[in-house]
């Protein structure tokens, strides 16, 4: 459900979501658009450091994760 408290990082990853995947190529097809998006949320959440965390991975955070995705 929608809290203030979470809005916040719902527009953060937005804007990352931008600068970093959307406007970062041109694609021709929805399905590359897909593809892309998809190995682009991996890295964002198992490889890529977060500054608000301490510099970890989201997934290195979450204490019910399976480790076949590190």
């Amino acid at each position: 459900p929608w809290r203030p408290q979470t809005n916040g990082k719902v527009e953060r990853f937005h804007r990352t979501l931008l600068d970093e995947w959307a406007y970062q190529k041109s694609y021709t097809s929805d399905h590359e658009r897909r593809q892309a998006f998809t190995h682009w949320l991996h890295w964002y959440n198992y490889h890529r450091p977060h500054t608000g965390i301490g510099g970890h991975t989201p997934a290195s955070r979450g204490t019910n994760l399976s480790e076949q995705h590190s």
